[in-house]
Formats: C-alpha cells, structure tokens, sequence
C-alpha cells in the first residue's frame, strides 16, 4: 500500500523490530508508569502519606495505557507529562492525588531516556556477542588458507584469510568492551527537582536529607540500576547521550571497516557476500554480483559516525542548570543513531553467516605475486649452494626489475622464477625454486595467532554470554 507521509527508512527497510519498539512511544509509555510507580512506593517507604492501596491501583494500570485520554488531554493542555499524568489518574481515581508526587517532568522524561538506552545497549551487545561467534568461527575454519596480504592496497608479505579475519573480529570485540562498559556506568537521573538541588523534596520530607537521599536509591534499585547521578540540574549530563552515541560511532566505524575490505575482496574475486539465486545485481547487466549488503552497511556506517557530532554539540551547548535546545535534536539523533546501528549488525551478521570463499582464486593471487617475496628465501638457499649474497642480491634485484616490467608493461605472467633458474650464478633449477614457494611458509605465526587470539580472547565472552548467543536475522531488502 502505497503512503502519503514520510516514514524513515530506518524502520520501513533497516532496523530490527525489538530496535524500534525500544525506540517506540509505548515503550517510552510504559516506562514512564514504571517510574511513577518506583516513585510511589520509595515515597511511601520513607514514611510520605502514600498508601499501598494506591500504589496497587497503579500496578493494577501499569500496562493498558489508555492512550485516548492522554491525546484529548494534550490537545488542551499541551503537555505530555501532565496529559499522562491525567490518564493515568482517570483509571486510578485513588492514587491520582500522589501520581508524580514532588516530580517534574525530566522524572519521567530522563529517567527514561537513559532506561531505553540502556535496553538498546543490551540489543546491541547480543548482537556484538553473536558477531564475535560467527567471525571466530570463519576465522578459524580459514586460519591455515594463505592470502596475498596488503599494504596500502599494495601486495605485501602474505597472511591467512582467518588472520585478516581477526583484524575485524578484533575490532568488533573492542566495541564489546566498550559496550560493557557503558552498560556497568550507566545512571538514572533519579528524582532532582527543577535546578537539582530537590527543594520540593525538602517541604515534602520535611527537611530530613537523609530521606531524599535514600529516595534516589530506591528509585534506582527498583528501576534495576546500580545508582543516580549524584548531582545534577534539572536534567543528567548530556556528556551521556554522547558517550552512548560514541560507541555506536565505533561499531559503525569497525562495521564499515569490514564492509570496505568485503568490496575490495568481492572485487578480487577472493570472498563474496551472499547473494541469491533470484537476487539482480544490476539493472542493466544482468552478469553482477554487486556487494550490495557492504555498500549498505558503509552506508548506514557513515550516516551513524557523523550523527555522533549532534550529541556532542548538544552537550557542549547546555545553560546552567539546563535548557531546551537539547530535546528536538536528541529525541532525533539518539533514537536513529541507535536505529541505525541495529540496522548495521543485522547487516553484518547476515553476510558474515554467509560469506562465500573461492580458495583457487585467492591462489592464483597469491602465486601471481609470491616470487616477488620469495626473493630472500631464494637468495638464502643459493648462498647455502656456495653463492656471494652481495652479488645474488644485485642480480636478483635486476631479476626482478625486468620480470616486474613483463607483468606491469607488457600485461605478461610473472617469468621471474624462470629468470632465476637460467641464471647460473644461483645453481638452483626451476624444480627447486617452485619447491621454496611453498605458501605456507611466507605466512610467519598467521595461524597460531589466530587461534590463540579466539581462544585467549573470544571463547571466554562466548562462555560467559552464551545465554546471548542464537540471534538470527533476515534482512528485508
């Protein structure tokens, strides 16, 4: 069906659905009468005239929102709190008097923000956790496959296709860490007042500091954080929406890492991200295969890298105790950056569980380049036949001068072997110098780096997450 009105791709084609409704106004709903509640019960354990009769009314409301009346209401009011405020009173006609006892509205409205933040972290680490499984797992399925390596886009000493593989693993288990991180360190707001010193607190609790003080503590336990801010204004830190946003920038950064080497493989026709049997790769020729699922998450990767600049602005230009200017641009680009991501690993986590290697290619490569690399190990074995090494080396140099202009110039295979063989100063047949390029002998610790790097770092998170673990996606275009 076709739409009228604009609606983001980030829901309509990318991210996840667990994503959006984290994101989604009834999470933000629900949440908001979770904290009414915590509210409620830490005032009436610390002796306030808040009954367990209307702590229960609320419980009995906590779910079916009745989202009509907080529509009407807004239209009149024009403000959401306080419209919801009002619903919520409607079916709870006992507890109306003490819903958002001594509040405002960044009670419900920042406490919530860093809740939703934190249940899209915790989405983003099972799917870190689940993309360290199926990247160690290719890496050492392909930790003994040899692989012209590269530097600057140049051919280099050789690796191992599992080898490069941990470059991108281990980058993907730095932005664990640090997900890890922010999930242990993340605090509520609590209940702070309108400039944070809780003045309100003090007329209801009778100036008793040792009763506010606990108040932000119970309100914290029941919303299953550690703590609250110790200080603040009228709102918590914005330093924290960029701190959040600043480890999706490095997920992106390592997604779009990955994505740019599968482009550059999937050219070379060494690796292929999956493609169907009824997928078209291009319009107007129908033989592509265009990495598409790579270019979409570089393309989503640079659109969360740069998003990454709006809340440090934000946070940069924040008034004393607070202002507004903050709340159109992070309800944006916290929620999409967030969305985007998402999108990101669902994206990489179906090309890595389908990644298509082609061995007899990565060879080709490989031999088409390896006498170039081979030269030393050649030069050592004809110095073990009674040869100069001064002179083997000048020679060998020439050598491969001219084979490298029969390849570069003249489009031609690389004869260097063949050069060197006619060369009595060497005293090596063509058997003998085919036998020192054997490749896995130009690959140094490759392998056992490899497999010591998932074992010593990847299989303990895997052990301790695996509760985490079994994520599969499907992407919708």
């Amino acid at each position: 069906m076709q739409k009228n009105t604009y609606e983001t791709p980030l829901n309509a084609r990318y991210a996840s659905k667990e994503m959006q409704y984290i994101f989604s106004p009834d999470f933000k709903f629900r949440t908001w009468r979770k904290l009414w509640i915590a509210l409620a019960e830490a005032e009436h354990e610390l002796g306030l005239p808040v009954t367990q009769e209307q702590i229960d009314e609320l419980k009995a409301h906590a779910e079916d929102i009745n989202y009509e009346v907080a529509i009407e209401e807004e239209k009149k009011r024009r403000h959401d709190v306080m419209s919801h405020v009002y619903a919520y009173g409607v079916q709870c006609p006992n507890a109306k008097g003490i819903i958002h006892l001594g509040a405002t509205s960044c009670y419900v409205g920042d406490n919530t923000d860093v809740i939703t933040m934190t249940e899209g972290l915790r989405l983003i680490e099972k799917k870190l956790v689940n993309l360290l499984d199926k990247l160690s797992a290719f890496a050492i399925e392909y930790k003994d496959l040899p692989t012209l390596g590269f530097t600057h886009y140049q051919p280099a000493q050789p690796t191992t296709v599992g080898k490069r593989a941990t470059l991108w693993l281990q980058d993907v288990l730095l932005d664990y860490y640090e997900v890890e991180h922010r999930l242990e360190n993340m605090w509520l707001l609590g209940s702070k007042g309108t400039t944070g010193t809780q003045a309100s607190f003090m007329e209801l609790f009778e100036g008793d500091e040792e009763k506010i003080r606990q108040l932000d503590k119970k309100i914290a336990e029941k919303m299953g954080f550690a703590s609250c801010y110790p200080v603040s204004g009228q709102t918590y830190s914005r330093k924290l929406d960029y701190q959040v946003v600043s480890v999706l920038s490095g997920i992106a950064q390592s997604a779009s890492k990955f994505a740019n080497d599968m482009r550059l493989l999937q050219h070379m026709k060494e690796i292929e991200e999956p493609f169907e049997k009824t997928q078209i790769g291009s319009s107007a020729m129908a033989y592509k295969r265009n990495p598409m699922r790579s270019e979409r998450i570089c393309s989503l990767a640079r659109y969360v890298t740069a998003d990454a600049l709006n809340p440090a602005l934000t946070a940069s230009t924040q008034w004393l105790e607070r202002t507004l200017d903050d709340s159109a641009n992070k309800r944006i680009s916290v929620a999409e950056a967030f969305l985007a991501t998402d999108a990101i690993l669902e994206l990489y986590l179906n090309v890595v569980s389908g990644l298509v290697v082609y061995p007899k290619m990565i060879e080709k490569h490989l031999q088409e380049e390896l006498p170039f690399m081979a030269t030393e190990n050649i030069m050592m074995e004809a110095v073990k036949k009674g040869g100069d090494r001064q002179e083997l080396h000048e020679r060998i140099r020439v050598h491969s001068m001219d084979a490298g202009k029969v390849v570069k110039a003249d489009g031609g295979a690389n004869d260097l072997l063949e050069r060197i063989a006619a060369d009595p100063a060497f005293g090596m047949t063509l058997e003998e110098l085919e036998a020192v390029m054997e490749p896995k002998n130009f690959v140094g610790r490759a392998p056992s780096q490899t497999q010591e790097f998932v074992d010593g770092y990847i299989k303990p998170v895997l052990e301790e997450k695996k509760d985490l673990l079994g994520v599969e996606v499907e992407i919708n275009v």
